[in-house]
């Protein structure tokens, strides 16, 4: 098994509402997609790497007590955490360094949701960057 995870989906009450909050947090286009009981919109992902959603579907409501799915903020940490307040987001724990794993944060999103951002450290000089500094 080459990762963990391969799919999560965040639930929404409002689509529109939390495509707009993500759009705007993480300068992302996210693409639609409906089936007969679920409306998605789906996270930009490359084919070796986990994707997700946006999910509203009348058999999932959004909380701050389920699981906590960390996205990706390699390289713009600072930058995304800024957008959440505008957003009508809130930042529960900012930047936080946990060490050789790189820094984490905490976020509610527009429908209630608590979501993580994970940034690695630094490179090694000529590899690939991550995020700089605390």
């Amino acid at each position: 098994m080459k990762n963990a995870v391969n799919w999560f989906e965040i639930a929404v009450n409002d689509l529109e509402r939390a495509v707009k909050f993500y759009e705007a947090v993480l300068r992302i286009e996210l693409r639609r997609e409906t089936t007969e009981d679920l409306e998605l919109a789906i996270f930009p992902s490359d084919a070796e790497g986990a994707g997700g959603a946006l999910s509203l579907s009348r058999h999932r409501a959004p909380s701050p007590n389920g699981s906590l799915v960390y996205l990706n903020a390699t390289g713009v940490l600072d930058e995304v955490l800024a957008r959440i307040e505008p957003a009508r987001g809130h930042v529960l724990l900012p930047k936080t360094d946990i060490g050789d794993p790189g820094f984490i944060a905490l976020f509610s999103d527009s429908e209630g949701n608590v979501v993580g951002l994970h940034a690695p450290h630094d490179g090694p000089p000529g590899g690939a960057s991550g995020e700089r500094g605390s």
